[in-house]
């Protein structure tokens, strides 16, 4: 491996060297962008003989960090469906924005297929025993976050973090768009509504630079207002074993 190789060439040899039986292959995530740092890892969707194990590993190959996702290519409507139903479509990405790395019998083409077909239908609705949990979860970090103090760092970042992330997945969700965790909660988060994504980003960005939860509590307000307002007594779950 040498500095100027690019990761495609990379990936392709780590799967023709681990993978040989392997009928398709793509690079996805930020190496397939062209955003990669040099340290960044690879993201390979490998589809394998239905003779194999479906399975995700993550190895270290010549010295780079790789996360494999290995599917057989039984096992992709059910894993796709699986994916979806999380409602961040991780490999689902991999696949739609991958770059090919290996496709002999045409496999992965219809496996891309089939992942932008799950793509472009969206994420599942939220069941309305899910809606009214996320508001109620919300609603709570909400009320808890404005009574902070800026003498409380830690327990205003700690609240600041939980209440993007519930108003990120409930904002995302009221659009039946994707949502992410990491460095894709803030794109998915924008590519679904760039107005009040924006808002509640730069608001959690208030809370870390000047202790202020003002603005990231009024951008959650508005998320709340989408779903009916914030929602403390009377709300009830069943207890599940």
């Amino acid at each position: 491996m040498t500095d100027r190789e690019s990761p495609a060439a990379q990936a392709l040899r780590l799967v023709t060297t681990l993978f040989p039986h392997a009928v398709g292959a793509t690079l996805g995530g930020s190496a397939a962008q062209g955003c990669a740092t040099p340290t960044s890892d690879l993201d390979v969707a490998v589809l394998l003989p239905d003779t194999d194990t479906s399975r995700r590993e993550v190895i270290r190959h010549e010295g780079r960090l790789v996360e494999l996702f290995l599917n057989t290519v039984a096992d992709i409507p059910e894993f796709f469906a699986w994916d979806r139903a999380r409602r961040r479509g991780t490999v689902l990405f991999v696949y739609d924005q991958g770059l090919t790395l290996m496709d002999p019998h045409g496999h992965l083409a219809r496996t891309r297929e089939q992942a932008r077909a799950v793509l472009a239908a969206g994420p599942p609705p939220l069941l309305p025993a899910e809606r009214e949990r996320g508001r109620y979860s919300l609603t709570c970090y909400l009320d808890d976050l404005v009574n902070t103090q800026p003498d409380e760092p830690y327990e205003q970042l700690a609240l600041a973090d939980f209440t993007l992330r519930e108003a990120a997945h409930l904002l995302t969700a009221y659009h039946r768009a994707w949502t992410g965790i990491g460095k894709w909660l803030p794109r998915r988060l924008l590519a679904a509504d760039p107005v009040r994504g924006r808002a509640l980003l730069d608001g959690h960005r208030v809370v870390a630079a000047h202790a202020d939860p003002a603005p990231l509590a009024a951008a959650a307000g508005q998320v709340l207002d989408l779903y009916g307002g914030p929602l403390r007594e009377g709300y009830a779950q069943p207890w599940r074993p």
